[in-house]
């Protein structure tokens, strides 16, 4: 939609998006490119699956299940995470399933949760800080038209995933959110995608932003 005049683009702060695969990693990748857009320096990938990892094993899961907010915030805070290249991205898990001996310096990050819903979200973004945000989604998401969701479809709250809100816009007295997602730069536009507001706003579960 050419039409959303663009309020706050923080989009470069970000590397090219990430492609989670069929994985139930979508929060892991979300709260590892939030910590990398906010470190002083210039972009470098951080080891999702190292951040997976701690966040599965404090939740006392499998990897087959999805990490939660509570477990990824502990694992940043207290575990953190290396360069992607201290553990790269496994397309599938073999056991055993461990870190290598050696993954070269930790980066750690305090996060806090953010109450409220699609204007508190807006608020920030506008106030130049990205906001990862766990929400359900519906098959609207899944092919964003001109790279926009915007339906009418049904609220499913089984049907979650994690993004991180990296734009605001506006289009005829309307409010956007663009999303970056995990899912490639085949998704939407180049990995991201505006989302109306009555579509999120009914959707958004949780918010955090990294410190």
């Amino acid at each position: 939609m050419s039409s959303i005049i663009i309020v706050r683009d923080l989009r470069g702060q970000f590397g090219p998006a990430r492609e989670q695969g069929l994985r139930p990693t979508c929060l892991a990748f979300a709260t590892s490119d939030s910590h990398a857009s906010v470190r002083d320096t210039t972009w470098a990938d951080l080891s999702c699956e190292y951040l997976f990892y701690h966040a599965i094993q404090r939740q006392g899961a499998s990897h087959a299940s999805g990490s939660n907010i509570p477990s990824i915030r502990d694992a940043l805070d207290q575990d953190g995470q290396p360069l992607e290249a201290g553990w790269p991205y496994l397309r599938a898990v073999s056991t055993p399933w461990k870190p290598p001996a050696k993954v070269g310096t930790v980066f750690r990050r305090a996060s806090r949760m953010l109450k409220g819903k699609f204007g508190r979200a807006w608020q920030r973004v506008n106030a130049g800080t990205p906001v990862l945000i766990g929400m359900s989604i519906s098959n609207a998401f899944y092919n964003p038209k001109a790279g926009v969701v915007d339906s009418k479809e049904a609220v499913d709250t089984t049907r979650r995933h994690a993004v991180i809100a990296v734009a605001t816009g506006e289009s005829a007295g309307a409010r956007f959110l663009m999303v970056r997602n995990s899912w490639g730069t085949g998704w939407g536009l180049a990995g991201y995608a505006w989302i109306a507001e009555p579509y999120m706003k009914v959707r958004i579960m949780e918010m955090v932003t990294i410190n």
